[in-house]
């Protein structure tokens, strides 16, 4: 069984993987959230917690060495657009510094396979977070070799993770609170957090084979804030775009669209050319793709309840 090491696998994408894929990886979950992390241990005993930060070369570095894991996955960054706006500092000794150190252990230790998690915040950044992101997809492209492969999965919204608008929105609704939207024409491109663990398992398979490194994401739907919140409440208070928010988020940029290589949902940007037909055309952004409908967000509203009510329990002091 290969050995899979997880920082920040307490979080969403983490501990969705370790639920998808609890059966076929030994997992070691680093992260500085102890009591995230008891919660994973409850749910998941098998897995093996580790107390540390990416920041912490010495800790990760060490930690890395003694494992000796065959596949790490890099989900710990500072995640909140206006956090990275507020504290840049923090922004990027967490997702710069902190990714560099994780590039150095896993090269110091021939880890096989590393994939990052990135967000379309990097794709056309406009913000300190889309920043740090796109630096670090850069950092993992260039650190690739055949032997230490380096690729990166990029997200949209995962709809049901720590902090996103959906649960945060649904807390508001049962303390019957007022709900803060920042633009009625906002868009966003989401997907699930059981669409966000396969498409990460997806990027260790493809580097298997894959002798470049290559950026990994796939079709998504785009939704209108408004219309979400409305689902969930009526009432509704307009309080402006927060600093480093923007109307729409682009998955796929222009640039990067004669790069790209479509199976069926997956979008793959590969460094050369595609020379045949299956491509995008043009940007790929949550203004100019399907949006969905009602009964796709009243779905995706329902699962993230069923998550916050979960999450509530986990995160309970014992």
């Amino acid at each position: 069984m290969q050995k899979v090491f997880i920082t920040g696998g307490s979080g969403t994408v983490g501990s969705a993987f370790i639920e998808k894929y609890y059966d076929v990886y030994k997992f070691f979950s680093y992260s500085r959230n102890e009591k995230m992390q008891v919660a994973l241990k409850r749910r998941f005993p098998n897995v093996e917690i580790i107390l540390g930060a990416v920041e912490d070369k010495l800790s990760l570095l060490s930690n890395v060495t003694k494992i000796k894991p065959d596949i790490i996955i890099h989900a710990a960054a500072l995640k909140h657009v206006d956090s990275a706006e507020n504290s840049p500092i923090h922004a990027i000794k967490s997702n710069i510094i902190g990714s560099l150190n994780l590039i150095e252990a896993a090269v110091t230790n021939f880890v096989s396979s590393t994939v990052a998690i990135s967000t379309d915040k990097a794709c056309v950044a406009d913000s300190n977070y889309g920043y740090t992101k796109a630096l670090m997809e850069k950092m993992f492209l260039e650190a690739h070799t055949e032997v230490t492969k380096f690729n990166v999965c990029r997200f949209g919204n995962v709809s049901h993770s720590h902090g996103s608008v959906i649960p945060y929105w649904l807390a508001l609704k049962s303390k019957n609170q007022p709900l803060p939207l920042t633009h009625e024409d906002m868009n966003r491109l989401m997907f699930s957090r059981h669409e966000a663990a396969e498409l990460v398992n997806k990027a260790i398979l493809d580097s298997q084979s894959e002798i470049q490194p290559f950026i990994l994401s796939q079709k998504m739907k785009s939704v209108n804030m408004l219309k979400l919140a409305k689902l969930i409440s009526n009432d509704i208070v307009n309080i402006g775009l927060r600093p480093g928010e923007k109307l729409n988020e682009t998955l796929i940029s222009e640039k990067e669209a004669s790069h790209t290589f479509v199976d069926g949902k997956y979008i793959i940007v590969k460094q050369e050319k595609n020379q045949n037909s299956n491509l995008l055309v043009g940007e790929y952004s949550s203004n100019n793709v399907e949006f969905m409908n009602k009964e796709e967000m009243m779905s995706t509203i329902m699962e993230a309840d069923e998550m916050l009510d979960r999450s509530l329990l986990e995160t309970r002091v014992y």
